[in-house]
């Protein structure tokens, strides 16, 4: 039962954290140029599978507090569910971690944007300003909280 509660509250844990950081970080998280800061938690399945539905409850939370439409909470949501399942199969290659939330963003959310928003940027232009919010978020960012918490990954998050 110990074991549970813990696994439980490191889902919890990471969904707050990752709508708080969306929230105190709302001017940078949405829009044509984006960094959403909270995508960097999306390298915390390197260190726990539970993170995976941490950062997508947080992610679906953020989008519809923040008044998303309904396609960009689903699709958004579905891009960090798929970046977050693919930060976790490739955790044997650390420096491999943030490529898969970069990708399914970059691949994903420009086609919210075009579909749903109305934005009239063409998608290839959209696919590289979402891109590069990615790689500053998840690249740099979060590589730089998997290097700070990998020296207390047995305190945090020993399953």
């Amino acid at each position: 039962m110990k074991k549970k509660t813990k696994n439980i509250t490191h889902v919890g844990v990471i969904a707050a954290a990752y709508t708080a950081l969306t929230c105190a970080f709302a001017f940078a998280a949405s829009g044509v140029i984006q960094v959403r800061v909270s995508e960097a938690l999306c390298i915390l399945p390197y260190f726990t599978p539970y993170a995976i539905p941490g950062v997508t409850l947080g992610c679906l939370f953020s989008n519809i507090i923040t008044g998303a439409m309904t396609f960009d909470v689903i699709f958004g949501t579905l891009a960090t569910l798929i970046g977050a399942i693919g930060s976790y199969l490739l955790r044997k290659w650390k420096w491999a971690v943030p490529i898969p939330p970069i990708v399914a963003n970059t691949l994903i959310v420009p086609q919210v944007l075009k579909l749903v928003y109305g934005v009239p940027e063409a998608v290839p232009f959209l696919m590289l300003t979402v891109g590069i919010g990615e790689i500053i978020s998840v690249g740099i960012l979060g590589m730089i909280l998997l290097f700070a918490l990998e020296k207390h990954r047995k305190k945090l998050f020993d399953n």
